[in-house]
């Protein structure tokens, strides 16, 4: 299984050359391209790459509006995006069920239901192909079923909004935000994940210095027995 990050910027107005688009991530396998969240930034350019299918986490702008205009492929939605996401011009609308390992395009997609947010709710998607399998959660909070999304994943793509500082807020008796990169690792190592890349960066990542910041997160991982390191637009990984 190839993966390219095409995008690693979260909602925030910082962009730079590392993290120019919203966040976004092509999955290969065999011929097929899957292309997961087409944020506002990718409104009309879902051509760029020629996906085979669109996977949506969940309808915020930065994850779901590039779909304004509609999709040249099929696009797979969680029951909550595909309401929420209903008026779009979306030609061949498909239902990506809670729970449900589902192929898509060969390649195995099962939506874990996430925290992060009430007025989207968000899922995380554990992927597989072949023998490959990988954790992708670019907005979360927290994972209600994490033994189970994370159990066996050789990598886990998380939440880069922020490094250790809390983001997480009140909304009636709910918790929403992000949980931060330190406690995402600190999952990992419970969970037995031996490798971690952030994405979906927010402004602490995309203004700060690339190099010292690698440098802090390799610190923070190797406590926790975790390799780690932050995403950049165009990174092109393989996972066997």
């Amino acid at each position: 299984m190839k993966l390219t990050f095409i995008g690693t910027r979260g909602e925030i107005e910082a962009r730079t050359e590392l993290h120019a688009r919203h966040t976004s991530l092509l999955v290969e396998y065999g011929r097929q391209r899957v292309m997961i969240d087409a944020g506002r930034d990718w409104l009309d350019r879902l051509d760029a790459y020629r996906p085979h299918a669109v996977v949506v986490t969940h309808a915020h702008p930065d994850h779901a509006f590039g779909l304004q205009h509609g999709a040249p492929c099929p696009v797979w939605l969680p029951p909550a995006s595909r309401e929420a996401l209903r008026a779009y011009p979306i030609d061949d609308p498909r239902e990506l069920p809670h729970r449900v390992p589902t192929t898509v395009e060969g390649i195995v997609f099962e939506a874990f239901p996430v925290e992060h947010s009430i007025r989207a709710p968000a899922v995380g998607y554990r992927v597989s192909a072949g023998s490959a399998t990988i954790w992708y959660s670019p907005d979360v909070l927290h994972i209600p079923d994490r033994s189970e999304a994370l159990g066996g994943a050789r990598l886990y793509i998380g939440d880069g909004a922020t490094m250790e500082r809390s983001f997480v807020r009140r909304h009636g008796s709910t918790l929403v935000g992000h949980a931060t990169v330190r406690t995402q690792l600190g999952w990992c190592e419970k969970e037995g994940v031996p490798r971690a890349l952030i994405t979906h960066c927010g402004s602490e990542i995309v203004e700060g210095d690339p190099t010292e910041l690698n440098e802090r997160l390799a610190a923070m991982a190797e406590k926790r027995g975790v390799e780690a390191a932050i995403a950049c637009d165009g990174m092109e990984v393989e996972v066997r």
